[in-house]
């Protein structure tokens, strides 16, 4: 789908959702140098609402993850070590975007869109824990606007994700356009590649090949744990075995947006079911 980003006014509710990833989305307009972005994200929300006939509006703030520290204490630690080498003036730059993307989530909350963020819960997780409730809460389809492919962990029959990086769509439809194995296995594939972006270690020399072969040969994570150690004289296999049961048990921990999503989100669960569920059925026409 072409998306034209370009003012559509309020939507109008109808029972359909999109949840935007709040700060990837702003980094669209820091990656252009754009400091001023504030009326242009306003525009490019409800632009994409219009195109994917969602009524309501959900823009997810990022508090960065304490339970994930909880479980390793050096979970995207790397991008500390990146902000720590910035220039004096790459440092303002990097405040003044923070400070137009506050005033941005503040604009939003203004025209009556549903803000959420919650320090120590990642907006990854919020989303999560919509989707897991999407019936419940009166919610028919989910479009998620991101360019984190985290967020296809999510995906189902009727909750799918835009990247307005790369301007592709994923969907349980043209799923097998992305990857080589079914959506189920989309864990195992991320708890043997790891997650360079947020310093989540995978195998040493397991790519997306041949994270897909061994999908195909021995089955999920837990089977492979369970088969552990394999056979074979690959360096590839030689560092899986090494890398053993807890390696992998620690990338799901890591990087499972279902398993674990309450104490995830910090017990802010039942409010933040509560907040969408008052949103999607107030009637605002």
């Amino acid at each position: 789908m072409a998306i034209q980003f370009t003012s559509h006014g309020k939507p109008i509710p109808n029972g359909n959702l999109l949840i935007v990833d709040g700060l990837n989305l702003a980094f669209r307009w820091k990656h252009q140098g754009t400091t001023d972005f504030e009326h242009e994200y306003v525009r490019t929300v409800q632009s994409l609402a219009k195109s994917y006939n969602c009524g309501e509006i959900v823009i997810l703030g990022d508090g960065g993850s304490n339970y994930r520290k909880s479980i390793d204490p050096e979970y995207k630690a790397n991008r500390k070590e990146r902000y720590a080498e910035q220039t004096e003036e790459e440092a303002k730059e990097f405040e003044m975007f923070l400070a137009e993307f506050s005033t941005t989530m503040s604009t939003l909350k203004r025209k009556g869109y549903l803000t959420l963020k919650y320090a120590g819960v990642e907006a990854d997780d919020i989303a999560a824990l919509i989707c897991q409730n999407r019936e419940n809460i009166g919610v028919d389809e989910i479009w998620m606007i991101s360019s984190d492919k985290d967020w296809d962990l999510l995906v189902d029959e009727k909750i799918s994700r835009f990247s307005t990086v790369t301007r592709k769509e994923t969907t349980l439809l043209n799923w097998d356009e992305h990857y080589d194995f079914d959506p189920y296995y989309y864990l195992t594939y991320k708890a043997l590649t790891g997650d360079k972006g947020d310093n989540v270690p995978g195998v040493d020399g397991i790519g997306p090949k041949r994270a897909t072969q061994l999908i195909e040969q021995y089955g999920d994570v837990f089977d492979i744990m369970a088969s552990l150690p394999l056979d074979g004289k690959y360096k590839y296999i030689q560092n899986l075995n090494e890398f053993g049961s807890e390696g992998l048990e620690a990338g799901v921990k890591l990087m499972d947006l279902t398993y674990d999503v309450n104490a995830a989100v910090l017990g802010h669960g039942e409010e933040i079911i509560g907040l969408v569920e008052n949103y999607v059925s107030e009637d605002r026409l």
